[in-house]
């Protein structure tokens, strides 16, 4: 399908759709309360009407309709099953709050200056062109109004203890494949510049640290989940050596009383010009 241009498919996950959704949950949850502050620090506000790109299967979408009972929430994305994962799971919302569409990022057919917020989640670091999506993103946005880009940098990954000696090396790896495809897991540097090259004005950044202490453990054992490599290995693209030494690892950090794991997350954040 040439209009995704990304390199995620929910499809062909390595690890199975059941538990892609749990992992997703675990990624969407563990640091809502940060991220909802931020998001507020922003300008996000109740009333305001929201539109939420790559909203996959509506886990931050349910938490943005229960913090804002008096906006009007647009979830939009490109994966059928996803949205209508989100849809049954939201099927109790009324069509006065909550609106699915299915689209491109890049042409999401949305009304010119439509838009007070607009929150790009997880989705920036698997895009071929992000400047066209951002450029899309602020024809929706009112004049004035506010994108959102939440995203990942391997290069400032963060921590783990037990230390996995070999994830260093596997995550510049799979930089270096996410790069041949398309997307970037660097992205989080970029974000200020991709904001202000389409146009956005006030460009800031902040970021967001999950930490195992603070929001459990159990969701960074999904991230870390040996299954999401195997695939990897069985492709040649990480070393034999590299998939048992992980496999090693991980299984001390996930029976080690004294694990503990850091996550960082980044926020930047572009106003339309009036």
């Amino acid at each position: 399908m040439e209009e995704r241009k990304s390199t995620y498919n929910f499809q062909n996950v390595s690890i199975g759709a059941d538990a892609e959704l749990l992992r997703l949950k675990e990624q969407a949850l563990m640091g809502w309360e940060k991220e909802y502050r931020t998001l507020k620090w922003f300008g996000l506000q109740d009333g305001m009407k929201v539109l939420e790109v790559g909203s996959g299967p509506g886990f931050v979408t349910e938490q943005l309709l229960d913090e804002l009972p008096q906006s009007q929430i647009t979830a939009l994305d490109i994966d059928d099953i996803l949205l209508e994962k989100a849809r049954q799971r939201l099927s109790h919302i009324p069509e006065s709050r909550l609106n699915f569409v299915k689209a491109s990022i890049y042409n999401t057919e949305l009304p010119d200056n439509q838009y007070d917020f607009v929150i790009a989640r997880l989705i920036f670091l698997h895009l071929h062109n992000p400047l066209q999506a951002a450029e899309e993103l602020s024809r929706v946005l009112k004049p004035g109004g506010k994108l959102i880009i939440i995203d990942i940098d391997d290069g400032v990954f963060g921590a783990i203890q037990p230390e996995l000696d070999v994830l260093p090396s596997i995550l510049k790896k799979l930089s270096q494949l996410q790069a041949s495809r398309g997307g970037n897991r660097n992205i989080g540097r970029s974000l200020p510049r991709i904001l202000s090259d389409s146009g956005f004005i006030d460009v800031d950044m902040d970021a967001i640290i999950q930490h195992s202490d603070l929001h459990s453990i159990e969701g960074f054992k999904r991230q870390f989940d040996i299954n999401r490599f195997a695939d990897f290995y069985k492709h040649g693209i990480i070393t034999s050596y590299e998939f048992e030494e992980l496999n090693k690892s991980y299984d001390l950090f996930v029976s080690s009383p004294e694990a503990h794991a850091m996550m960082l997350f980044f926020m930047a954040c572009g106003t339309k010009p009036l």
